[in-house]
């Protein structure tokens, strides 16, 4: 029996230019087996500072309600991001916490999963388990398996931003599989 299509909604927490959590981001997309869209979320850099003053007074700044739009719209999150000082950047905490308000925050019960490339050996691994924490808050459902920590990055990258090793590359495929399953299983 043939799985429903999948729309995955993809978010970089960098927004360096050439950010090897992009580049991973793009390599998913590309990847993405036949039934599975992954589209990428690419305006974290025009959401504001969160001050909950602005909601109160003025509601969701567009670039907020068009994140909290896009992650209620799509079936399931792929979230792929850096580790700064061993957590998780600013840029996508903030992002997070302003989608996250209430009313109607659209994390909940949303499928996820979590992805991270870095020039270390440690490929994100605390950025990821910080991000969990997050997530589970929020009531999103993350896959557990396949984890997809991407260490010594700028060796797996081509200088145009293609991803060159086929061992990440398989453990991409294997976590966009089995995020489509979770999808589908909880959609049930």
């Amino acid at each position: 029996m043939a799985m429903a299509p999948i729309s995955i909604l993809g978010i970089s927490g960098s927004l360096r230019q050439g950010s090897y959590n992009t580049m991973a981001l793009k390599a998913a997309q590309a990847l993405a087996p036949d039934g599975i869209t992954v589209t990428i979320f690419d305006r974290l850099r025009e959401i504001p500072l969160y001050d909950d003053d602005v909601r109160a007074k003025d509601g969701f700044p567009e670039p907020v309600e068009a994140l909290r739009t896009a992650i209620r719209a799509a079936d399931a999150l792929l979230l792929v991001s850096p580790e700064y000082n061993y957590s998780i950047p600013g840029v996508l905490k903030n992002a997070i916490d302003w989608a996250s308000r209430a009313p109607d925050q659209p994390f909940a019960g949303k499928p996820a999963a979590i992805m991270g490339a870095s020039g270390g050996l440690l490929g994100t691994a605390r950025m990821q388990y910080h991000l969990r924490q997050c997530l589970v808050f929020l009531d999103v459902h993350l896959i557990n398996r396949p984890e997809v920590m991407i260490g010594q990055a700028p060796q797996k990258f081509s200088a145009d931003g293609k991803l060159t090793d086929e061992a990440t590359a398989g453990f991409i495929k294997a976590q966009l599989e089995a995020l489509a399953a979770w999808t589908a299983r909880l959609k049930g």
